[in-house]
């Protein structure tokens, strides 16, 4: 997840890490020398700790970590320098499909390494490549998901209960409303924090399948979506007095300083609000989007997959870091750290937060991110933004129409 930035600021740090680039395949000491490319400011320090101990054991290598802001966009315009780093710890979204699409990372498919990731997050990237381009290019390695977090002091003072329909969600709040508290933390300052509702909502009423219909011409965001932008706009009636002029790094401060009653966010702000209030009792739910609760899944997605540049001219080296990063113990310390899941098979998350999703992750009720699968460099985070500002419902589902097909027809 990203920061906006300024142009100035982005390009000092694009050249930085064109420099990072460009020294990746030098050696330092005699020793080779590989760039690491992040794009999750939250890991840093988990991914430092973890090279530290790689350099240990592989005192012959040194890995150096990039993770710039507007990690995508950076990445996008490496590609197009014919500059990618040597290895790759991206999302698993439209950015990674465009990657797989132009053959230039390594393919995993039939290796051991691929053979221990869950069946399920493999064919989740690999349709986001396509059928154009067969093969399996990243190793899904870290998993997330869209929850509601609540704070369990407030939620038993409330006297409230976990609802698993959406009617009794909106009763919950209502409840918390009428007693003076805020009900949901919104940090709609940065635009891509309203995905959280909009992927909860959009995958479990749009269904799986909406990206492959749209692009078949089968489907719309009209058709489909109207009654996710009623819902998306319902949810934001219980938001505190300022929900546009919130940024993200201000909302985990703010709900863990006991602001509101609920969060909509991924599992990855669970570390950073914990950061703010170490003390604070933290649960979580699936947003229960409808009123049927066997129909409402939690949303997962490969948040973070591992791939290797095909131009490396330290293939071996960095393929050595990769099987590293996916032993058992280290995926365990990855997903410990950064409050993940892990896309490995017989490598649980045992932290006693996530116990009220737990269910979900063991029988499957799980479905993906929707706009992992809209075409990339849509924008559609700055079109909810605007129409939770505007309200205008009509243009905005004629606005996402118009858009997706503006790209896919480039």
């Amino acid at each position: 997840m990203f920061k906006k930035m300024t142009a100035g600021v982005m390009a000092l740090t694009l050249g930085a890490s064109l420099l990072a680039g460009c020294s990746s395949d030098g050696s330092d000491d005699g020793k080779v020398t590989l760039e690491l490319f992040s794009n999750k400011s939250e890991s840093i320090e988990t991914y430092k700790g973890l090279i530290k101990e790689f350099e240990a054991e592989n005192p012959d290598i040194k890995i150096k970590l990039d993770a710039p802001p507007e990690a995508e966009t950076v990445l996008k315009t490496r590609l197009t320098k014919n500059d990618l780093p040597d290895i790759m710890s991206i999302a698993g979204n439209a950015t990674y499909g465009e990657l797989g699409r132009a053959g230039v990372l390594e393919d995993f498919s039939g290796t051991d390494l691929a053979k221990t990731v869950q069946p399920s997050y493999i064919d989740m990237i690999n349709r986001l490549v396509g059928p154009e381009e067969e093969g399996t290019f990243g190793l899904p390695y870290a998993t997330n998901a869209n929850a509601v977090i609540y704070n369990k002091a407030k939620f038993e003072e409330h006297g409230l209960e976990v609802p698993t329909t959406w009617d009794e969600f909106i009763a919950s709040l209502e409840k918390v409303k009428a007693a003076g508290d805020i009900p949901i933390y919104f940090t709609l300052k940065d635009a891509w924090t309203g995905m959280i509702a909009w992927n909860s909502l959009g995958a479990n009423v749009a269904g799986e399948d909406f990206a492959e219909k749209k692009d078949a011409g089968e489907t719309s965001f009209k058709e489909k979506y109207d009654e996710v932008a009623d819902k998306m706009a319902a949810l934001v009636q219980y938001g505190h007095k300022d929900n546009m002029g919130v940024a993200y790094g201000d909302g985990n401060n703010a709900f863990a300083a006991g602001k509101s009653v609920f969060y909509l966010q991924g599992n990855w702000a669970i570390p950073e609000i914990l950061k703010a209030n170490p003390d604070m009792e933290l649960g979580v739910f699936p947003m229960p989007v409808t009123n049927d609760p066997a129909q409402n899944k939690l949303v997962s997605g490969v948040d973070v997959l591992l791939a290797v540049s095909n131009e490396t001219e330290h293939k071996e080296e960095a393929m050595k870091f990769v099987e590293f990063m996916m032993n058992k113990d280290t995926a365990k310390t990855y997903i410990g750290e950064q409050k993940a899941f892990s896309a490995i098979e017989g490598v649980y998350q045992e932290d006693p937060v996530f116990e009220g999703i737990k269910a979900n992750f063991e029988n499957g009720t799980i479905t993906s991110f929707p706009d992992h699968y809209y075409p990339a460099g849509m924008g559609a985070e700055n079109l909810v933004q605007e129409f939770l500002i505007k309200k205008d419902k009509e243009m905005f589902l004629k606005k996402m129409d118009s858009e997706w097909e503006k790209v896919q027809n480039r």
